[in-house]
């Protein structure tokens, strides 16, 4: 059997990873160079606290593998656990974290429902009086998209997975109302699966095979700042839900701080939208970093910055799924990408070898929840 992914981004490399332990032959199809799209971006975030019962188990899952990522793959990727600590203003938004913890808890999730003072603890600078509740997890962290990504990259080449970089696909063959493979800039590529890991170009490719899918890209922003004082590498990334701003420690004191912050979130060309950081958008978000913890304020330095793409859903849910006989989906993480890649290898790896997922739930993950009208939508998106 042999599968073409796709994209060359964490997830079609988790996937072809996981397709070549399974002895399938694979190809990877980037058209840039790997991780040139959302993971050379991503802030690296690998978090269990979700508000439905799937994303959770996705995260689950995944961070089975990224807790023995340096024994297997043999790279470190700098995984720290300081904690996830989200918060909330809004009454409606602190009513649904009591719900969400016992969810959590009930998937083996470390989570824990606490007060603003309480919250105060885990982030001391805290301006506990702004808030109404707070939810965390120890076991919440982060690491670095591009070591793990060399990571994937090395055991994929190892494990005999052929990478084509600078290789655009152009178009998804289609025989019978199935897919055989793919046309690219430099010749045909015959398949039995093809596998679409896109990322932001995910609905233009879906496109090729004569699928409508309800994946967006859309801007985000990171800041890389120096507080005053330092934010202490113990302390959880923060995410204020009712403002949209989040912070983490980096070393040495440097904080990053990101979250969309804006009225609007037009969709964007993935090979045409502006990269760097808008200084508007960077005065905003320390002032609402501000408004959340004492580590930000008007001496705050900002460093630098940069953006890059969410590829949205309407309920900011992936859909993963054979959309079409030899066509899997593994698009639309709305964020969540980088760390729910290990899960979703596996579930590629499930739909192409064994013709279903059953890993999770798949009903969340199909695309025809939209048409039904029964997606849930995730709430605790930043």
């Amino acid at each position: 059997m042999h599968v073409v992914v796709v994209g060359g981004g964490i997830v079609g490399l988790a996937s072809a990873h996981a397709l070549a332990t399974r002895d399938v032959e694979v190809t990877v199809c980037e058209q840039g160079s790997l991780g040139n799209g959302s993971t050379e971006r991503s802030v690296g975030g690998i978090r269990s606290q979700f508000s439905t019962p799937v994303n959770v188990a996705l995260s689950r899952a995944s961070v089975e593998v990224w807790e023995r990522f340096e024994n297997e793959f043999g790279v470190d990727i700098a995984y720290r656990r300081p904690g996830y600590l989200f918060l909330a203003r809004e009454e409606s938004t602190a009513a649904g974290f009591e719900e969400q913890v016992a969810m959590q808890r009930g998937q083996g999730v470390e989570s824990e429902l606490l007060t603003p003072e309480e919250a105060r603890e885990r982030c001391p600078e805290l301006h506990a009086g702004r808030y109404r509740a707070a939810t965390y997890c120890p076991t919440d962290g982060f690491a670095d998209p591009h070591l793990a990504l060399q990571g994937y990259a090395d055991a994929c080449r190892e494990a005999g997975v052929e990478v084509r970089t600078k290789t655009a696909v152009t178009d998804v063959r289609l025989a019978d109302g199935a897919a055989v493979g793919v046309e690219t800039d430099g010749g045909r590529v015959d398949a039995d699966f093809v596998v679409n890991a896109a990322g932001p170009w995910a609905a233009r490719v879906g496109a090729m095979a004569g699928l409508d899918l309800p994946v967006s890209p859309r801007r985000r922003q990171v800041l890389v700042t120096d507080p005053d004082p330092p934010v202490p590498e113990s302390v959880p990334l923060t995410v204020d839900l009712d403002s949209g701003v989040y912070f983490r420690p980096e070393r040495e004191g440097s904080a990053l701080v990101g979250g969309h912050l804006e009225d609007s979130d037009d969709e964007q060309d993935p090979g045409a939208y502006t990269k760097s950081m808008d200084l508007d958008w960077a005065t905003t978000a320390v002032e609402r970093a501000a408004e959340t913890a004492g580590y930000f304020g008007p001496d705050t330095e900002l460093k630098r910055g940069w953006a890059g793409l969410y590829a949205v859903t309407p309920d900011h849910h992936p859909v993963v799924e054979e959309s079409l006989p030899g066509f899997v989906n593994a698009v639309g993480f709305s964020g969540h990408g980088f760390q729910h890649a290990p899960a979703t290898g596996r579930l590629v790896a499930e739909l192409v070898c064994d013709g279903a997922i059953s890993l999770v739930d798949p009903v969340p993950l199909s695309s025809d929840r939209f048409d039904r009208g029964e997606g849930v939508v995730e709430r605790n998106v930043a």
